[in-house]
C-alpha cells in the first residue's frame, strides 16, 4: 500500500492498484520512474503494453542495453495517433508538397517543434509525433536533423514506419556524391577532349557487410525427376533440432531462406514452369543439409530452376535482410490462463517455417487503415519433450499472447474468429546458440509473459545440449492463476532431474506455500549457484523494470557480461 500511495502522489492518474510488477520501487530512482511509466501507460490505454510490446522482451539485446518508456499524456495512444493522421491536419508543414531535402536542410530542423529525420532515404517531420512516441521526447530527439536509419534499426527495425508516418512525409533525401566520386568527376571535366559530353557519374556501390570466411558460405545444387524438382542447400554447419529453413512457394516464385546464427542465406527464383502449391522440406541436421522438394504441374524437363530474383544467392547478416510476410490462417485458440491464450496459425500450403530458438515472428494487421505490427516468440505445443523428437516447426505456428482489454492489437486478436487471416513476417532475431556452447548451468529469470522465450530454451537444453547439467527457472508472477503452463512445469520437474523451477508470487493468497515477494539479491544468491569447473549462463526476460533490476543484481553476484543474456527490446 505504501508503494501505491507513493505512486498516487507522483502520478495522480494511476488509480488501479493491480500492477504487474513493483520491483522498481526497491532500487534506484531510475527504476521508480520505469514503474510509473509502465503503470501510467496501462491507465492511458497504450497498446504497447501487450507482450511483446514495442519494447518487446522477445527481442535480443546485449546485456545491459534497454529501452526506456515514458508515461504518455491522456489522448496520446497509438489509436489516438492513427486518428490524428486521418484528421486531415497538415503534419508536414508543407501543405501537401513533397520536396527534395539536402543534408544541410535536414540539419536545420533539429528542435522540439521543428524536428525532421531521415529513415532509408525518406525524410519525415516527426514534430507532431513527439507526444505519441512511447520512448519519449528525449529518445526521439536523438534522431533530430540526421539520418537516423541505424538508430531506428537498433531499436525497432520491425516497426512499419512507412504506414505510421506516411502523413509526415516531407520528401526524399537528396543524393550527395562522395568526395572520391566528386574528385573523379572534376578530373574528367579537366581532361575531356573534343567537346564530348561527359558520361553520367557511376553509381557508388554499397559497402558489403563483412562475411565469415569464404569456406563457410553455404552453397546449393538442384536436381529433377520427370515430376519433381529438388533444391539442396549445403549449410556447412550442424543444424539445431529446431531447424533453420524458411520456405515460401507463392504462385510462380520460390523463396528459400536459411537462418544460420546471425547470418541469412537466401535463394529466390521465378520458377521456369508452373508447379503444384505444396513443398516438402527435409533436414539432415548432423551434416547441415536441407532439401526442398516440390512437384511440377506438367511433367517435362527443366533447363534451370528459374529466373533469379533480387538478392538471390546472397549471404548477409539477418538484421540486413528485409522482412518477408505470408498470409496465415487462425485455426484455434487455447486458454492458458484467465488472460493468456495460445493462438495456432496455419501457414499457406507452400510455406514451411522452422523458427530457431530465441527468434520471433511478427504479426501484422490493418486497423483503421494503418498497419499495426508486433513481435511474438513462438512456443512448442508442450514443454514436455516427446519420446521422439518433433521440435521442428513446419506448417503451424503457436504464439502465446497475453490479452490486454485496452491493447490495440491484442484486443483485436481476442475478438478475431477462427478462420481469419493474419500476416506473419520473419522469423527474425540475433540470438545465437553459440552462447550456449559448453554451458553446464543454465539459469532463467522470467517475469510474466517473459517466460515465452524461455519455453523453447528449456526444451532445447534438455533435448539437445548434453553439456548442460542443470537448468533452473525462477518464475515471477503476481498470483498463482497467472503462472503460465504451471502444471507442465511441475510435471517436467518430476520427470527431468536436470530441471528445476521456483515460483515467486508478489500477491499470493494465504494458502500459497511457495516463495513470496519480489526479486532481490538474497533470493538470487541462493538460486544462482556456481559449482567448481562450471560454465554458467543467466537469461533474463520480463518487463523493463524487472529486467533492469534483475541484471543489476546478477552483476553484483560477479557474473560477467558474457554470462548474462537479455531478451528485450
Amino acid at each position: 500500500m505504501l508503494l501505491c500511495s507513493l505512486a498516487q502522489k507522483i502520478k495522480p492518474t494511476c488509480q488501479n492498484e493491480e500492477v504487474a510488477f513493483h520491483y522498481t520501487f526497491i532500487t534506484l530512482p531510475r527504476f521508480l520512474r520505469s514503474w510509473i511509466c509502465l503503470k501510467a501507460s496501462e491507465m492511458l490505454n497504450v497498446p504497447s503494453q501487450s507482450f511483446p510490446a514495442a519494447g518487446s522482451q522477445q527481442r535480443v539485446a546485449p546485456a545491459g542495453q534497454s529501452r526506456n518508456k515514458v508515461a504518455l499524456k491522456p489522448g496520446h495512444s497509438l489509436l489516438d495517433w492513427i486518428r490524428l493522421t486521418k484528421s486531415g491536419r497538415d503534419l508536414t508543414g508543407l501543405r501537401g508538397r513533397l520536396i527534395e531535402v539536402t543534408e544541410e536542410e535536414l540539419k536545420k530542423h533539429n528542435t522540439r517543434n521543428d524536428c525532421w529525420t531521415c529513415i532509408r532515404g525518406m525524410v519525415y517531420n516527426v514534430s507532431a509525433y513527439m507526444d505519441f512516441h512511447p520512448g519519449g521526447e528525449e529518445e526521439l530527439m536523438r534522431a533530430a536533423g540526421i539520418d537516423s536509419t541505424d538508430l531506428f534499426d537498433q531499436v525497432h527495425r520491425w516497426v512499419n514506419y512507412e504506414s505510421m508516418l506516411k502523413e509526415c512525409l516531407v520528401g526524399r533525401m537528396a543524393v550527395k556524391p562522395s568526395p572520391a566520386l566528386q574528385a573523379q568527376t572534376e578530373k574528367m571535366e579537366s581532361t575531356h577532349l573534343n567537346g564530348l559530353s561527359l558520361p553520367p557519374p557511376l553509381r557508388q556501390e554499397p559497402v558489403p557487410t563483412p562475411l565469415p570466411a569464404k569456406d563457410h558460405r553455404p552453397r546449393y545444387d538442384w536436381f529433377q525427376t520427370e515430376g519433381t524438382v529438388s533444391i539442396v542447400v549445403y549449410t556447412k554447419r550442424k543444424i539445431p533440432s529446431a531447424g533453420c529453413a524458411v520456405v515460401d512457394l507463392q504462385d510462380d516464385t520460390l523463396r528459400v531462406e536459411m537462418l544460420l546464427g546471425k547470418m541469412s542465406y537466401l535463394l529466390y527464383w521465378r520458377l521456369s514452369s508452373e508447379v503444384q502449391g505444396c513443398v516438402d522440406v527435409q533436414t539432415a541436421h548432423s551434416v547441415g543439409k536441407v532439401q526442398v522438394c516440390f512437384h511440377k504441374s506438367v511433367k517435362d524437363k527443366w533447363t534451370k530452376v528459374g529466373q533469379p530474383l533480387e538478392h538471390h544467392d546472397t549471404f548477409i547478416q539477418c538484421k540486413d535482410r528485409e522482412l518477408f510476410y505470408r498470409e496465415c490462417v487462425l485455426v484455434s485458440k487455447t486458454d492458458v490462463t484467465h488472460d493468456t491464450q495460445v493462438l495456432r496459425l496455419q501457414l499457406p500450403p507452400g510455406s514451411h517455417m522452422q523458427v530457431p530458438v530465441g527468434r520471433h515472428v511478427y504479426l501484422k494487421t490493418s486497423l483503421q487503415g494503418t498497419d499495426v505490427v508486433k513481435p511474438y516468440t513462438p512456443v512448442d505445443q508442450t514443454l514436455i519433450p516427446p519420446s521422439q523428437s518433433s521440435a521442428e516447426m513446419g506448417s503451424d505456428l503457436q504464439l502465446m499472447i497475453k490479452i490486454y482489454p485496452d491493447g490495440l492489437l491484442t484486443s483485436h486478436l481476442a475478438n478475431l474468429p477462427v478462420g481469419s487471416s493474419l500476416s506473419v513476417g520473419g522469423p527474425e532475431g540475433s540470438f545465437s546458440l553459440r552462447i550456449l556452447r559448453d554451458v553446464t548451468h543454465l539459469y532463467m529469470l522470467a517475469a510474466g509473459t517473459g517466460f515465452t522465450p524461455m519455453a523453447r530454451l528449456i526444451r532445447l537444453a534438455l533435448q539437445d545440449l548434453t553439456s548442460v547439467r542443470k537448468s533452473k527457472l525462477m518464475f515471477f508472477n503476481r498470483q498463482e492463476r497467472d503462472i503460465l503452463w504451471c502444471s507442465q512445469l511441475d510435471e517436467l520437474c518430476s520427470k527431468e532431474e536436470r530441471f528445476e523451477v521456483e515460483h515467486v508470487l508478489s500477491e499470493p493468497t494465504d494458502s500459497w506455500r511457495g516463495r513470496r515477494g519480489r526479486i532481490d539479491a538474497c533470493m538470487l544468491q541462493n538460486f544462482l549457484e556456481r559449482p567448481e569447473d562450471s560454465k554458467c549462463l543467466v537469461c533474463v526476460c520480463g518487463p523493463t523494470g524487472f529486467t533492469e533490476l534483475a541484471v543489476q543484481l546478477v552483476r553484483k553476484l560477479d557474473f560477467s557480461e558474457e554470462e548474462i543474456h537479455i531478451f528485450q527490446g
